[in-house]
């Protein structure tokens, strides 16, 4: 069964920093790619940066120089570094993976098969 596990959301000031970890179970290569989708309140769920099984990634405009995505096969793990937050970052934080060679534009376009429960992000001072 495939499972996706998301966490490190948490209550943080603006221009503070959080990590977020997504550790995937049931896939049985490493051919998924993964996304970080966000929806904040009142608004749809949108892919905020994506990567695929090569290691590309994309970022949308809003999180660019601000957010990094990584993968660590090995440990079935994907992490978000999220720096210099803003208010406007508020929302819930979904991990999303699909078994599928797209790249990672596409991937954050049309979303995933599978999603995590999701985890909150609150930037407030």
């Amino acid at each position: 069964q495939l499972q996706l596990v998301e966490s490190g959301g948490g209550l943080v000031q603006p221009g503070g920093s959080l990590r977020l970890s997504c550790v995937a179970s049931g896939f049985t290569s490493d051919s998924y790619a993964v996304g970080w989708f966000r929806q904040a309140p009142g608004k749809e769920r949108e892919g905020i940066s994506c990567i695929s099984t090569d290691g590309d990634t994309y970022y949308v405009e809003s999180v660019k120089d601000r957010f990094t995505i990584s993968r660590d096969n090995e440990k079935n793990t994907v992490y978000l570094q999220m720096n210099s937050l803003k208010p406007e970052d508020t929302g819930v934080y979904y991990c999303g993976a699909e078994v599928t060679n797209w790249g990672p534009l596409r991937v954050c376009y049309y979303g995933t098969d599978y999603y995590g429960k999701g985890t909150l992000v609150t930037v407030s001072s």
